[in-house]
């Protein structure tokens, strides 16, 4: 149950940090985003909500909902909505920084790359590459266990362990494309964005706001 917490919790703040939400939103945004979560109940939503708001990371305010079409006027209720707060902003970029080993392991990968995009590029790269290594090792010992029991297992057996090495495989050929795609959009990143657009300005413009020596421009290149 305490593991489960530590993956709901920051799956809830990342959500929220995206937009405030009430429990049933956030619920169905939690299944849809986060395959894991399909079979999440109130059950264990609302005792997270009432944990993060306890420590005062999200707070609740009551907003009105409306209750069927024909009632849209004379039938309301209240809902409450969630939302971060600066303790709660604060919690989530420390979670976000962190790349520890517990970032590798399946379910708690899972809810870190469902948050790269808030996630800065060094620490997506650290899990991507721990997450890889982890599965390596995995590989390893899946493939040595195969081999010493192949002759003992029946033919229904091994093709189960065969089909689990192959998603094992297929997983860290992914993991591998996003490394490198991760090493590669680096080095554009670390350009200043335009105040405009927010995107990485092209080196033309550069030079054309900032012009630079031609024995400059030449150490740069």
């Amino acid at each position: 149950m305490h593991g489960r917490t530590d993956v709901l919790e920051p799956a809830i703040l990342g959500l929220l940090a995206e937009s405030p939400m009430h429990g049933y939103e956030l619920r169905k945004r939690l299944n849809l985003v986060l395959g894991s979560f399909r079979a999440l109940s109130y059950g264990s939503l609302y005792p997270a909500l009432r944990s993060l708001a306890e420590r005062g990371l999200i707070v609740g305010a009551e907003s009105t909902a409306t209750v069927g079409v024909e009632r849209a006027v004379a039938s309301k209720r209240a809902r409450i909505v969630y939302e971060l707060t600066a303790e709660g902003k604060e919690h989530l970029q420390q979670v976000l920084a962190s790349s520890g080993p517990a970032t590798w392991e399946d379910e708690n990968f899972d809810v870190r790359f469902a948050f790269f995009a808030q996630t800065d590029a060094e620490t997506r790269l650290r899990i991507l590459e721990g997450r890889r290594t982890r599965l390596t090792e995995r590989l390893e010992v899946v493939r040595q266990s195969l081999n010493r029991t192949r002759e003992r297992m029946d033919e229904y057996t091994l093709e189960l362990q065969r089909h689990g090495l192959e998603q094992v495989e297929r997983e860290v050929r992914w993991l591998d494309g996003l490394i490198d795609n991760e090493r590669s959009v680096r080095p554009a990143r670390s350009v200043a964005p335009t105040k405009r657009t927010g995107r990485p300005a092209s080196p033309e413009i550069h030079a054309e706001s900032n012009p630079a020596p031609a024995h400059t421009e030449k150490e740069r290149g």
